[in-house]
Parts: structure tokens; C-alpha cells; sequence
């Protein structure tokens, strides 16, 4: 009963699905009421985003540039957006990767195969033959990708967007108090910046 209240409530969301960069913001970024972080006392950036987003696609190069020059006490922490039923396979599949340990083997790679090669995977069979191909044994991932936890997991990420009120990716959220996006913020590579700031105006101890 769970899992069919969930499925319908995501259904309902399809209807209002909007992307970021379609539609601007006011300022490079926004306060929220702040939520809790699963990062401990390193400063969490957290990316909501979808595999069949090409904006979240053109914005994965400067991530993975960030990522090898950012502060240490930065993680970065990759969630799957949930705005729509159809979202659904791609985001098991990233939960799926990431229970294998082959997320680096397979994020940026699945990104490629979608929109740089226009590949159509967007259900189970075709990523149960995409991950065969990049070396992961097809029933582990079925055995996986079918499981009560992964299922948990998609609930969860379902409902952290709704906490952060994600209407579009790319989303990002700075340590659960601030709200940016590529159209929010301008650009790519402005968005970066954005998160430098915040990242840094956590770091600093709040005077008083």
C-alpha cells in the first residue's frame, strides 16, 4: 500500500515538472529553512539531478573539475530528483550502481550513453544491458536493482526533494540552508562560484 500511495503521489507530480534552466530565478541563490545533513561535520553540497536532463549533463564537467579542487571538508553528495514516474528507473539505477561501489564506473558513462550517443535507456532492460556492458554482472544488478532496499531508498529521495521543494534540476543544495541552480545562478561556471560562497560563508563562525 506504501508503494502504491508513493507511485501515485509521484504520478501527480509529472503534470508540474519544471526544468531549472528553463525557468530563472531572482539572485544566484536563496535561503532555506535548514534541513539536516548526512555528511557529518563536513560542509554537504548536494546535487539533485536526473540522467535524462540535459542540463544536468552539461553541468556534470564542472562538477567533476570542482570536485578535484574543492576544500576537503567538502563532500559532494549526488541524490536522484523524483519529479516524475518515468525518473524512477534512472534513479534505481543510480542507487544501484552506488550499492554495487560502481558509481564511477557507471555516472558519467550512462550520461554519455543517453545524450552524447542518443541511446534510448529508460527502463530496466535496457539498463540491466547497459551496465552488463560496462562490466557489471547482469542478474547481480536485476537481484539489486529489484530490492526492498533500493525501493527504501527511492521513498527517501523522493521525499528529501519534497523537503527541498526541487521543481527542477539541476538543483543544489548547500549544506541544507541555501538553494542554487545553473539558472539561478547564471551559468555553469558561475553556479561554481555560487557554491565556493556558500561553502565558504559556512566555514566562516557566525560573528556575535
Amino acid at each position: 500500500m506504501r508503494l502504491k500511495l508513493f507511485f501515485a503521489s509521484v504520478a501527480m507530480l509529472t503534470s508540474v515538472i519544471l526544468f531549472a534552466a528553463d525557468n530563472p530565478e531572482k539572485g544566484p541563490y536563496e535561503s532555506i529553512p535548514a534541513q539536516p545533513t548526512a555528511t557529518g561535520n563536513n560542509i554537504e553540497v548536494l546535487e539533485f539531478f536526473w540522467y535524462g536532463c540535459p542540463h544536468c549533463y552539461s553541468l556534470e564537467p564542472y562538477l567533476e573539475k570542482w570536485q578535484t579542487s574543492k576544500a576537503d571538508d567538502v563532500q559532494l553528495r549526488r541524490v536522484p530528483a523524483i519529479l516524475g514516474k518515468n525518473w524512477i528507473p534512472h534513479a534505481k539505477a543510480y542507487f544501484t550502481a552506488e550499492k554495487l561501489g560502481v558509481v564511477d564506473k557507471i555516472h558519467r558513462p550512462l550520461f554519455d550513453a543517453i545524450h552524447k550517443e542518443k541511446q534510448k535507456i529508460i527502463d530496466e532492460k535496457s539498463l540491466r544491458d547497459f551496465f552488463a556492458k560496462m562490466g557489471v554482472d547482469a542478474d547481480e544488478f536485476s537481484r539489486i536493482y529489484e530490492s526492498s532496499e533500493i525501493s527504501e531508498k527511492i521513498q527517501e529521495a523522493f521525499i528529501l526533494g519534497q523537503q527541498y521543494q526541487i521543481t527542477g534540476v539541476p538543483a543544489i543544495i548547500v549544506n541544507g540552508k541555501y538553494r542554487t541552480s545553473t539558472s539561478m545562478a547564471g551559468s555553469n561556471a558561475n553556479l561554481i562560484e555560487v557554491i565556493n560562497h556558500l561553502t565558504d560563508k559556512e566555514r566562516k563562525p557566525v560573528s556575535g
